[in-house]
Parts: structure tokens; sequence; C-alpha cells
């Protein structure tokens, strides 16, 4: 069966990220939630602004609300990195430009409007955007680049992801690492 036929899988994994199984996505989910691959992607222009989307609201789980400007689950037996490009192109309608490795992170969030829970071993990416995104209305309602004084602010305020704060303090080591420690960040 080829990537994206029939219901989506995702990949199980234990405490160590080492793979144990597969399962339904929407399975996967629900409360308590079973451990499983995910990927972050943050994605910076020249200027060091973050890339932000507003998650469509039809999505079944966190509609409506900022995260990171791209996130999702790797096929089983895909390389995160590779499932991370490639719904960069899918939902933004960009290449990601130096996509490089940004840590990993397992973190439990439940989601207060949908009920379901985020139990993820979270693998992170920084790259650049250097051409307008193009995005998939169905995936996002809206994006924009934002500074770091201004994603700290607004994420606090609350109308973000439940993994967003937990995914980007795991991300900032590289992301100063990409960007320098002058970018803010």
């Amino acid at each position: 069966m080829a990537f994206g036929e029939g219901p989506t899988m995702l990949e199980l994994v234990d405490e160590s990220g080492t793979t144990i199984g597969t399962a339904e996505k929407l399975s996967a989910h629900v409360p308590p939630g079973r451990l499983h691959r995910a990927f972050s992607v943050f994605l910076f222009d020249d200027a060091g602004a973050l890339l932000l989307q507003r998650r469509a609201w039809t999505k079944y789980h966190s509609p409506g609300v900022w995260s990171n400007s791209c996130c999702g689950h790797p096929f089983p037996g895909e390389p995160p990195a590779e499932a991370a490009a490639r719904r960069v192109r899918e939902e933004l309608g960009v290449t990601p430009h130096l996509l490089r490795p940004a840590g990993t992170v397992r973190y439990t969030h439940p989601d207060p409007a949908s009920g379901l829970v985020e139990r993820e071993y979270n693998h992170l990416f920084t790259g650049l955007v250097r051409t307008p995104p193009r995005p998939d209305p169905e995936e996002i309602a809206e994006v924009r680049f934002a500074a770091p004084d201004e994603v700290v602010r607004e994420a606090g305020e609350g109308d973000f992801s439940a993994w967003f704060g937990t995914v980007l303090d795991a991300a900032r080591p590289a992301i100063r690492q990409f960007l320098g420690d002058d970018a803010g960040w």
C-alpha cells in the first residue's frame, strides 16, 4: 500500500523512540493516548522571524489555533526528516531550505477543545523559507511571520496549540545555533 492510501497509520514508539508497532491516527490520540512518532518544524525568514500557521478551522484536533510552521506524523518507516520536508511542501507549498535536526522532545498534552491527547516523541527541525507560502486551506487557515517578542507575548496569552510552548522550548538551543544568539530566540 502506498503512503496516503487507506487509514492514516502512525508509528508507535517506546520511551526511547524505538518503534514498537503502528496504530490508526485517531485511535493513537484517544485518551490516555499512545506514544507515537511526530515532528515539528520551525521555519524562519532571513530576518529571523518565525513562520506561524493558524490550523484550519475544520481540523478535528486543535482547530483554529496558532502553532509552529508545520507539524505532523511520519508514515510508518518514513524517516522524520523526509516526512517534515514532505509536509512543509504539502501544507505550505514551499520547499524548506537548510532543514536541520533540532533534537527531540517527549510530551503528553491534552487538547481541551477536542478531548484528544497528544502523546508524542517529537523530532524537531529548523529551516529557512525563502518563497512566499501558499498554504493548503484544508490544513491552514492563515500564516504570518512573527518576531521572537511577539511569539512569546502571544503564546502566553493563549490561542496556541497545546504543544507549541513545549516544542519551542525544546528547539530553542538549536534555533539559537541556527540563527545566532543575536536573533532573540
